[in-house]
């Protein structure tokens, strides 16, 4: 008799579970815009979602914390003046967010510490350079403010946002419309998947192609008949892939290893509703002390509801074999060191005693200079102190902090005011209702 050998992996049983309905985001208008992107981006702060909105484009960006019915009126990011198709957040600042729209423009925003009180509609800065709709942005890795845009032009830029200028422009590579981009792990090459079936791996400063169209796979899984978009979702810590089918009710998740058959189908998540896009929280965002590898936010037709993935264990303590160290916010080098051709390692973080959100700084554009994220300006060599002392003009930075300085005083009082109405709204009800 033959006895059937199961694979040992401490992922075996990993298993999903859909948050409670007062933990989900309900009476949310996700976007119905024919385009195959995720739809939302999470950080350990925040979710945004990509919405319905009229007369141009929009998303709208949560604390975590605010679960339950999102009010009508909530305000929202609202400067493209056309749908937005994709967004993501900076992993070196989780409040600054990139967008991507059909009004064939990048725009990058900060979001205030404790969410919107007020729409924004004043990005910290605008990426023109693409001819027609911008349907993919992804950030660097590893390189401080530099940032991937991909449009319907077949054209690939990357970015310097510390400056706002287009540093790398990708011509002559794609034949046809890029489906997929995105980064390796340390940002040296960019991988792309496009409509003539065709997968490139391109080194960006060289402007070189240096893989394209691998013949034979080293393994092939049928998963079902659906005609969906598959979006992947690739934890490096643990080598598992997660595959969120658009459309489909379903997460599927396989464990990649080195040695053949190469890749192990774990289990399926299953639910009845279809998702219509999905968020993945970055590993620094889990709940280490419940064993909790994954989590997804799945956008349903007016509702985003967080799915967990658990590994069971039966003991309190932390398990280090399923947190190694993890990349975290910090940036390993500046976007002018990494276009000067140098490469930076993710910088990692231990888990072991959670995560905890550091003081983020604003990120601050100038043009065409390399002050950025509130550095200090360099002095001119032959200015002297009594100089600068005297100086009338103020500096970049004290600018910027003012003006966002008024900024807040200014959404305070449309808060002051907003609540005083809403007070005598409620006293006006309250005396009809005593007569």
């Amino acid at each position: 008799m033959f006895r059937r050998v199961v694979r040992a992996s401490k992922f075996r049983h990993v298993f999903g579970q859909a948050l409670k309905n007062d933990q989900c985001y309900d009476d949310i208008r996700v976007s119905r815009v024919t385009w195959d992107s995720s739809f939302c981006a999470v950080n350990p702060k925040f979710v945004a979602i990509i919405i319905e909105a009229s007369g141009g484009g929009a998303f709208l960006v949560l604390p975590l914390l605010k679960t339950g019915r999102i009010d009508k009126a909530y305000p929202t990011v609202c400067g493209h003046t056309g749908p937005v198709l994709d967004i993501d957040w900076c992993p070196h600042n989780d409040h600054v967010i990139a967008s991507g729209s059909e009004d064939c423009t990048v725009m990058v925003w900060q979001i205030p510490e404790n969410g919107l009180v007020t729409p924004l509609a004043e990005p910290v800065v605008v990426l023109e350079g693409h001819s027609k709709r911008v349907g993919i942005v992804t950030w660097h890795p590893t390189a401080r403010n530099v940032l991937m845009s991909a449009g319907c032009d077949n054209l690939i830029i990357i970015w310097n946002v510390g400056t706002g200028e287009a540093m790398i422009q990708l011509e002559d590579m794609h034949p046809d419309v890029i489906f997929s981009a995105c980064w390796s792990r340390n940002g040296a090459l960019i991988c792309t998947a496009c409509k003539d079936k065709n997968i490139r791996v391109i080194d960006p400063r060289k402007e070189k192609i240096v893989a394209k169209s691998m013949e034979e796979p080293i393994s092939v899984h049928e998963l079902d008949t659906s005609n969906g978009v598959l979006l992947p979702f690739y934890d490096a810590d643990t080598s598992v892939v997660y595959l969120c089918g658009k459309g489909d009710s379903s997460i599927r998740y396989f464990e990649i290893t080195d040695e053949a058959p190469f890749v192990h189908y774990l289990n399926t998540f299953s639910s009845k509703e279809p998702q219509r896009g999905m968020g993945y929280m970055p590993k620094r965002g889990l709940d280490v002390n419940k064993c909790e590898i994954a989590r997804f936010y799945k956008l349903h037709e007016r509702k985003c509801e967080p799915i967990i993935m658990t590994v069971p264990r039966k003991s309190d303590l932390f398990q280090d074999d399923l947190y190694p160290d993890t990349a975290g916010p910090d940036c390993a080098i500046e976007a002018e060191d990494w276009f000067d051709g140098k490469n930076g390692e993710p910088i990692l973080i231990s888990l072991k005693n959670g995560y905890v959100p550091g003081k983020n700084r604003d990120l601050k554009v100038v043009k065409k200079s390399n002050v950025l994220e509130g550095k200090p300006a360099k002095k001119a060599a032959n200015t002297s102190p009594a100089e600068s002392k005297a100086s009338p003009h103020p500096s970049i930075q004290n600018e910027g902090k003012l003006e966002e300085l008024l900024r807040e005083v200014k959404s305070l009082r449309d808060l002051v005011t907003l609540q005083d109405r809403r007070i005598a709204k409620l006293e006006d009800q309250m005396s009809k209702v005593a007569i």
